[in-house]
């Protein structure tokens, strides 16, 4: 997650180091919560602090989930404070170790663009796309940045759309165009002295605006409980009173489908489901001073699972298996009726 919150809005030192204190609680999530401590960092304009949360990351001896969005961070941030060319050897390095993840491309493209190598960029934005949509027919949703910046940049170089450009349009949703969006005659409009273009180019930015937000809200879902079978046995077991909360696993995996649903059709955005695990929950209730067969605990402990990083969006990806462990596509399993 990167926060985008204005400076003068939030105390962007202080969750900084809140973030950090959290990470040295649960270092399971040291990761997410180090990287997003690390965006606070460079939000307050403190880069060499967010830099050496990079370096205390990519130093960690148990190793990392994604290393190379941690060095592609790194380098967009150097960069920012005059390292470039530690920031192009970095961003060379994750060229070449071509991640399977989109967020890294996006990442080290944007930092090329921001600096005006736009060539570059549009060949780093194509290198990720080519590599992650081979044999790809329904693009995922965490694909649609690397596609869209894509557009953008072939958009500024005077490029004719190709198929992948084709895609882009498709799966953009906002009312306004992605040609519209990525026009790089609207820096004109904004210093126009007429009304009618000037209001045109500000329904324009609140398109683009809305569409960054909500990929920007996504990491911090409405988040459900989910226990699996094992854990969820373990759980009643140890605590038998919870069975009025969960009276089979069959019925907990049903109610929770039934819950993100009614949610969703209710206009909740950014659904999503954590895994519960009994040793976790009964730190979480040891830490809350309570015990664990307190059911209000339940929907605290999700939350906090949730701010510590550990949601998984909901409905899953076209195509994607089954977020209740079955193994079987969700179309196919409890999507089935979608």
């Amino acid at each position: 997650m990167r926060p985008d919150t204005p400076a003068e809005t939030v105390d962007h030192p202080a969750e900084a180091a809140r973030l950090e204190r959290t990470a040295g609680l649960h270092p399971e999530d040291a990761e997410a919560l180090l990287l997003r401590a690390a965006a606070h960092l460079e939000l307050a304009g403190d880069r060499p602090a967010a830099s050496t949360l990079y370096d205390r990351l990519l130093s960690s001896p148990d190793g990392l989930e994604n290393p190379h969005l941690v060095r592609a961070l790194k380098a967009s941030n150097l960069w920012e404070y005059g390292h470039e060319a530690e920031a192009r050897a970095i961003i060379d390095g994750v060229r070449a170790a071509s991640p399977r993840d989109p967020a890294p491309w996006v990442i080290v493209a944007e930092a090329l663009e921001s600096h005006d190598e736009l060539e570059a960029a549009q060949e780093t934005f194509t290198e990720g796309t080519r590599l992650l949509l081979a044999d790809v027919q329904q693009p995922p949703y965490s694909m649609h940045p690397l596609l869209f910046g894509r557009h953008r940049v072939r958009r500024m170089l005077g490029l004719p759309h190709d198929d992948w450009d084709v895609l882009a349009d498709t799966l953009h949703v906002s009312p306004v165009s992605l040609d519209e969006l990525h026009d790089p005659k609207r820096v004109w409009s904004l210093g126009s002295d007429n009304p009618a273009e000037l209001e045109a180019e500000i329904s324009r930015l609140r398109a683009e605006l809305g569409t960054y937000r909500e990929a920007l809200s996504r990491p911090f879902p409405v988040a459900v409980l989910h226990w699996p079978a094992a854990e969820l046995s373990e759980l009643l077991e140890a605590y038998p009173s919870l069975t009025s909360e969960y009276p089979s696993h069959e019925t907990h995996l049903t109610t929770i489908e039934t819950s993100l649903r009614e949610l969703a059709s209710s206009g909740t955005p950014n659904l999503g489901i954590v895994t519960g695990t009994v040793p976790s929950y009964e730190a979480f209730a040891a830490s809350e001073a309570s015990s664990p067969e307190d059911v209000s605990l339940l929907p605290q402990y999700a939350t906090t699972l949730a701010a510590r990083g550990r949601a998984v969006a909901w409905p899953p990806e076209r195509g994607a298996v089954c977020w209740c462990g079955s193994g079987q596509p969700y179309g196919d399993c409890h999507g089935a009726s979608n």
